[in-house]
């Protein structure tokens, strides 16, 4: 049976594949932030409940949908083809994206608190890296 399976599990990921091929942008996304809630379900029971929870809370992003219309309107800032609307929803995007980066980092150094270690350290541990602006 244990040889089925692994046998199997190729074939069977290829599908998952092909299959995910065929979705729309908002399809793919939602079937990729299942498949990270799976992921951290299953490393999740190893992990105290406070520190799981915190690390959910620090894996948080934009919506993928908010993520694209915060680039795109971005992008057309950059090539000075922004409306007066699309600034204004830039700026509300942003403020939105701030937020969600303030709670992701106090969820960090409460983490690092947990842990007993910097935050620096914390973040190098999980491979998370302080973006670059240019």
């Amino acid at each position: 049976m244990a040889t089925t399976v692994q046998t199997r599990a190729p074939a069977l990921l290829n599908e998952l594949l092909r299959g995910a091929e065929r979705l729309s942008a908002p399809q793919l996304d939602a079937f990729v932030c299942r498949v990270v809630a799976l992921r951290a379900q299953r490393f999740a029971p190893s992990l105290p409940r406070d520190e799981a929870d915190l690390l959910t809370k620090v894996n948080r992003a934009l919506p993928p949908a908010a993520q694209r219309r915060f680039d795109e309107l971005v992008a057309k800032r950059q090539a000075e083809t922004l409306t007066e609307n699309e600034r204004h929803e830039l700026v509300e995007l942003t403020d939105l994206a701030e937020r969600t980066d303030a709670e992701r980092v106090k969820c960090l150094v409460e983490l690092a608190h947990l842990r007993g270690t910097t935050l620096p350290t914390l973040m190098d541990d999980l491979g998370i890296r302080p973006p670059t602006h240019a």
